[in-house]
């Protein structure tokens, strides 16, 4: 069993992914500064969840403390290392520019450094589909160039995967980066899509429905992102790829460095992903259509062949499967 440090334990896919890691028998090390971006209880909830396990050690840290995120790696040694802490959502930065630059870029820093001294075996780190901006060719590969981003967040999350890539060719840390398309499920967050819609319905308020409906969304199912992030926390990079030529045409070996999609490879209307929240509740949504919001894209679409070959799985929970789950969670969590 591993020793494994899951910044952002108490948020929706750290929760998860630490749960499992846990059942497994693993020795588990919580982080997180539990903030109020979104409801504080229900990260405590989910904490609470997670501190039930012998296993489990909970340390309410900000990675954007460098002092204190030192003292973590040096009170303890990590085999590996799952940062999944974050500022998210790309309609926030709109708002609070600062809280994306402290978390995304000196937090993550933060992690690298910390990673770079206690030589850990294996450093995943969450990216995002919103890397891949305005992109009209889809579906979206890790071989497609991303230079224009459309939101700050996105930009931060690219610049997470160019510092992950510096220090694993600077120190040969072994880096993952993954790019997830709009992951929910049980214990989703409350800003996101499902959640937002599926209580609106149920208290009979309308939904906003921006570019008037027409967005295609790559759904991902939680179960199908926990199973991909851990089978990638064991796939620890080698540096083998022949990644360029110098000026005499010799090939150059690339760091030990990997990105992957985990996305259902299967887009989704927006209207259909509101029809089926209808079915899961049983009541018609009340539709408040607008237009496209700033740093929104229209369409995302994961091409995860990568992800099948070298790790042996594709996400594919259906759409209609995983939005029943998460009502009937929301039902009972909020007693409904």
């Amino acid at each position: 069993m591993a020793s494994i440090l899951v910044t952002g334990s108490a948020g929706f896919i750290g929760f998860h992914v630490a749960k499992r890691l846990l059942a497994e028998g693993n020795q588990v090390t919580g982080v997180d500064n539990l903030n109020d971006y979104y409801d504080v209880s229900l990260k405590k909830a989910r904490l609470a969840q997670l501190s039930a396990h012998t296993n489990f050690t909970f340390a309410r840290v900000d990675i954007a403390d460098r002092e204190a995120t030192s003292d973590l790696f040096e009170s303890s040694k990590y085999d590996r290392v799952l940062n999944l802490a974050a500022q998210v959502g790309p309609r926030y930065s709109l708002v609070n520019p600062y809280a994306y630059a402290e978390t995304n870029l000196v937090g993550f820093v933060n992690v690298l450094e910390a990673c770079r001294r206690s030589r850990v075996q294996h450093l995943v780190f969450a990216s995002s589909s919103s890397v891949y901006g305005a992109n009209s060719k889809v579906p979206f590969s890790v071989r497609d160039r991303v230079d224009h981003p459309v939101s700050l967040y996105a930009a931060t999350k690219r610049a997470n995967e160019l510092m992950a890539y510096a220090y694993s060719h600077l120190f040969s840390i072994p880096c993952t980066g993954l790019r997830f398309f709009t992951v929910y499920g049980p214990w989703g967050r409350p800003d996101m899509a499902p959640f937002l819609f599926t209580k609106a319905i149920l208290e009979d308020r309308p939904i906003d429905v921006f570019n008037f409906g027409e967005m295609r969304r790559d759904f991902t199912y939680i179960d199908d992102v926990v199973e991909s992030v851990r089978r990638v926390l064991d796939k620890i990079p080698v540096s083998a790829l022949p990644e360029a030529s110098d000026l005499e045409g010799t090939a150059v070996t690339g760091p030990p460095y990997r990105l992957y999609n985990v996305g259902n490879n299967s887009p989704v209307n927006l209207m259909t992903f509101i029809e089926l929240i209808e079915e899961a509740t049983g009541k018609k949504a009340k539709l408040n259509r607008l237009p496209l919001q700033l740093g929104d894209v229209p369409a995302t679409w994961a091409d995860v062949d990568d992800l099948a070959s070298d790790l042996g799985f594709r996400p594919q929970t259906p759409l209609k499967e995983g939005i029943r789950c998460f009502v009937d969670w929301y039902r009972g969590y909020y007693r409904i």
